[in-house]
Order: C-alpha cells, then sequence, then structure tokens
C-alpha cells in the first residue's frame, strides 16, 4: 500500500484528503506544521507527497527545496492559494512536480498524485554520466564541469536528465513542458527557453555557441552528448 503524506494546516482539507486518499486504497499520514512535515517526508519515506504552501513553523517552499535535494524523485504537489502563473513557475523551479490551487477537488488532485507517480516510475535509473566537460550524478544530485561543482536547481535537474533520456533527438517545446513539468495550467514555451539558457550558462564551454545544447530551429531542441 503506498503512502500519500500531506503536510497541511487546515483541519477541513486534512478530512478531505483523508477520505479520499483512503477510499483508493491509499495509506495517508498528516502533519500540520512544517518541521513534523520535513521529518516526516524522510523518516516515513512516502510515495507522494502532498504540501501546502502557508505552514507555522517551516514554509512550504522551503520544505519543498529540502525534500528534492534529499530525494528528487519523490513527487510533490504543492496546494496554495496563489494563483499567478509567475509563482507556479518559480515554485516548479524549486523543484515541485505539480500545483494545484485552492479551492480544489480531492478527485483532481489525486489523479495528479497518480499521474505524477507514474512519471516517476516510468524513469529509467541513470547514475553518473559524462558528456563533454561536464559530469553528473543523479543518485547524489552533484554536477561537475572540468572537475569544479556547478550548483543546479531541482528543476534544472530534472531538464538536463530528460535530456540524458533522449540524446540526438530533436524535441519540441511543447514536448519539453509536458515532459520535464507536468504541467495542467498554461505557461509559453518561452520557459523552456529560460530554462535551456541557464542550463547553457552553467554547462557549455560557450554559452552563445552551444555544443550540447543546441538550437532546431521551428522545432526546439536537441541534446548532443559529444560533438
Amino acid at each position: 500500500m503506498s503512502l500519500i503524506l500531506v503536510i497541511e494546516d487546515d483541519p477541513r482539507i486534512q478530512r478531505a484528503l483523508r477520505r479520499q486518499f483512503a477510499a483508493e486504497g491509499y495509506e495517508v499520514h498528516v502533519e500540520g506544521e512544517g518541521v513534523a512535515g520535513l521529518a516526516a517526508a524522510k523518516s516515513m519515506k512516502p510515495a507522494t507527497v502532498v504540501l501546502d504552501l502557508m505552514l507555522p513553523g517551516l514554509s512550504g517552499r522551503t520544505i519543498c527545496k529540502e525534500i528534492k535535494a534529499w530525494r528528487s524523485d519523490l513527487p510533490v504537489i504543492v496546494l496554495s492559494a496563489v494563483s499567478d502563473v509567475a509563482d507556479k513557475v518559480l515554485l516548479l523551479e524549486s523543484g515541485a512536480d505539480d500545483y494545484v490551487t485552492k479551492p480544489f477537488s480531492p478527485r483532481e488532485l489525486l489523479a495528479r498524485i497518480q499521474a505524477a507517480m507514474r512519471r516517476v516510475n516510468k524513469k529509467a535509473e541513470i547514475g553518473a554520466l559524462r558528456f563533454g566537460a561536464v559530469e553528473v550524478d543523479f543518485v547524489t544530485m552533484e554536477a561537475h564541469k572540468d572537475g569544479a561543482p556547478v550548483p543546479l536547481t531541482a528543476h534544472e535537474f530534472k531538464l538536463l536528465r530528460f535530456f540524458l533520456e533522449h540524446p540526438g533527438r530533436a524535441i519540441g517545446r511543447e514536448e519539453l513542458l509536458s515532459g520535464v513539468w507536468g504541467l495542467s495550467f498554461h505557461l509559453t514555451t518561452r520557459t523552456v527557453d529560460n530554462q535551456i539558457l541557464k542550463l547553457r550558462q552553467k554547462l557549455e564551454s560557450d554559452p552563445a555557441n552551444p555544443v550540447h545544447f543546441r538550437t532546431i530551429h521551428g522545432i526546439g531542441y536537441k541534446f548532443v552528448p559529444n560533438s
């Protein structure tokens, strides 16, 4: 039985989610405070975390970053009353797998959770890989270029992993949005362009003339491991 950890301080939402998830055969554990919620995520090893942004003790955004730094493959679905698209993008870039705006349907949230778990299960295990002067380890969540550490966000690791799983193939921006962001709300493809730019700046020897993260005009991008 898969365990869903709910970190939410509203008793009404706690009860609604406990009923919905339990009715579908999931084990449910609820925490109403940030520090306790983060501790539960690390000690109980849930299949998914449902995380409110506004929590006493520790913010949901901080918890999300801590969880992803500890275990990048653990799906985190965020709940919040914030509906601004820019805020959603920032949150997803910190590692969240999906975002549900309050008020919401518990059944819809369950569908999002199940989709996130399927995406995790489909991903092939990748250990340490090297391309050009870059070495990346998805187990330790560390990247190095010319032997020096390169700080990557959780979302940059997700995008990089997607490219490494599809080397040499032209990938459209819409496919990248779906495969990496897994979004259920509208974002422009400019979001993809901005993230590719960041990867180039951090990992290419000459970001203005990229060797590995190449633009395919009229389509999107192609990752070339070795030139």
